[in-house]
């Protein structure tokens, strides 16, 4: 699986969770959390949505690794290939 894959399913994950948020110019280097109107459950969200629709689990303390659109590809590529 590609990067721009991964990047894909977390931004269908964030359509899913956050239907009301526009995500179609979403910057893969600036902070999720700046760039639309999410909350830390709304975060939570997203790693939970991994983890039931992908089996990939993210450790609390991976979760600044999920700040931006590029470094959710960076860190989860590896874990889907891994599968």
């Amino acid at each position: 699986m590609t990067e721009d894959q991964v990047k894909q399913i977390v931004i269908d994950i964030i359509d899913e969770i956050a239907p009301d948020e526009d995500t179609t110019d979403l910057k893969g280097d600036v902070n999720l959390r700046d760039q639309m109107d999410l909350d830390s459950m709304d975060f939570l969200d997203i790693v939970m949505e991994l983890r039931k629709q992908h089996g990939i689990e993210v450790p609390e303390e991976d979760y600044p690794k999920l700040a931006s659109l590029d470094s959710c590809g960076e860190y989860l590529t590896p874990k889907f290939n891994a599968k």
